[in-house]
């Protein structure tokens, strides 16, 4: 419930609409709050202040409606300029990098302020009243209607300037890259050298525990999507009260074809009536893949971006020698990270539960394959990434992991010395990969 309960509310929190709506929930309060102010406290301000009275209902009304009518023409010059951006974004990116402008939290409040404000004086031009025994002038609503109005002016200039700045290559890269960070440093912490050793698993010993466990119940997926979010805490209650043993046959970001296998379930004894759907309320499958869960999600963007800076059309190499940069930052913090392991243990030391893992092999696949590949044929690309090669060896304690990237880098020399033209390139590029071999 919980997994479920935080997915939610990242994705609202995430939504191009849920902080207007907020914004125009406050604005309600607040002229409410203010209209009351005004009715029960007859303000009178004194030196230089006193001109910001508004003695007449018509002078009342006249500012009301020209800050009402600025900002819901600003807030629609907003929305088109957002809207720009997002065109010049997807052409340029690649349209799954759209989630990350419409998710940002300046674009939201920018565009809720000025809804807000339209919608706060909207309301507050309702309340004055005019005739000598009726007359009201809420002066202290209208005070903050200006200063409102003044606040947006500011939020106009920072906005103009925000856009400019978010559609730049290196900021769009940038940002990817921080996303990335955070989402490796949640799913996969540092190394502790207090942490407790896991408990001792392996294939062998799980075919072991299956063979004693008779029944075998195979559940499938009852529509088509990508896995967005799992709920292993859930599943591992199930296994205990089935008394088994849950293998989990897709990790988050894999795409489920209808009626595929999700899980299977190892049991002495039967299924009770009602557990499948339990078994099946742990997965949320949806239209697209997320990065609640899906640790490869940020590194396909920024692999995305670096394709497209290598394509003919705009052959940008700077561009996807920046996207190589910030992978090789992320996979030098992952050599020393603490990667999942697939067998999960109960509090009484039981395995439980099987799932499927990343691992830094699948990374480094995802993160410099197909770089290599539609960098084939620019020399400035491929021995970066060779030197890329070289920098994520240094980091690397694992053999494990040595034997990885030296695979790796001798693709990376195998493309250079097949689709170079340039001897000196393949000279360049040969020196970086014996550079590499010395460090064995």
């Amino acid at each position: 419930m919980k997994t479920k309960l935080v997915y939610f509310w990242s994705i609202l929190q995430s939504s191009f609409w849920f902080v207007p709506l907020q914004l125009i929930l406050v604005s309600i309060i607040a002229a409410t709050g203010f209209i009351y102010l005004d009715t029960v406290w007859e303000f009178e301000p004194s030196g230089v202040f006193k001109y910001y009275m508004f003695g007449e209902e018509e002078a009342a009304r006249s500012i009301l409606s020209t800050i009402a009518g600025a900002m819901i023409g600003v807030a629609g010059t907003v929305f088109s300029i957002t809207l720009v951006a997002l065109t010049l974004a997807s052409s340029q990116f690649g349209p799954r990098l759209l989630q990350n402008f419409m998710h940002d939290r300046i674009n939201q409040v920018v565009l809720g302020s000025y809804i807000a404000t339209f919608n706060y004086c909207l309301l507050v031009l309702r309340a004055v009243k005019s005739g000598e025994e009726l007359g009201f002038v809420p002066n202290i609503s209208i005070i903050f209607a200006i200063f409102l109005a003044i606040v947006n002016i500011f939020l106009l200039v920072i906005f103009i300037h925000h856009i400019s700045v978010s559609i730049q290559a290196d900021q769009v890269i940038s940002n990817v890259n921080n996303n990335l960070h955070k989402n490796f440093k949640r799913l996969f912490p540092i190394k502790d050298t207090n942490d407790s050793e896991p408990l001792t698993f392996d294939e062998k010993m799980l075919e072991v525990k299956k063979a004693q466990l008779k029944q075998e119940y195979s559940l499938n997926s009852r529509k088509s999507g990508y896995l967005q979010s799992i709920d292993h805490h859930k599943l591992m209650e199930l296994a205990k009260e089935v008394q088994g043993i849950v293998e989990v046959k897709k990790h988050a970001g894999n795409f489920i074809v209808e009626k595929q296998e999700l899980i299977i379930i190892h049991t002495s004894g039967k299924l009770e009536d009602g557990l499948e759907d339990r078994f099946r309320s742990s997965f949320i499958i949806g239209n697209k893949r997320t990065s609640s869960q899906d640790a490869e999600f940020a590194i396909r963007q920024m692999v995305e971006v670096a394709a497209r800076a290598l394509s003919p059309g705009v052959n940008d190499p700077f561009t996807a020698i920046t996207c190589i940069d910030k992978l090789t930052d992320v996979i030098c913090y992952l050599t020393s990270a603490r990667l999942p392991s697939p067998y999960h243990f109960d509090g009484e030391g039981e395995m439980r539960l099987v799932t499927k893992t990343i691992s830094f092999d699948g990374v480094m696949s995802v993160a410099f394959n197909q770089i290599r590949q539609f960098g084939s044929n620019s020399p400035a690309v491929i021995i970066r990434l060779m030197e890329a090669m070289i920098t994520i060896f240094q980091f690397a304690e694992d053999d494990q992991h040595k034997n990885i990237i030296l695979k790796h880098a001798s693709m990376i020399s195998h493309t250079g010395e097949k689709s170079f033209l340039d001897e000196n390139d393949v000279k360049d590029l040969k020196e970086r990969y014996e550079q590499l071999k010395t460090l064995i």
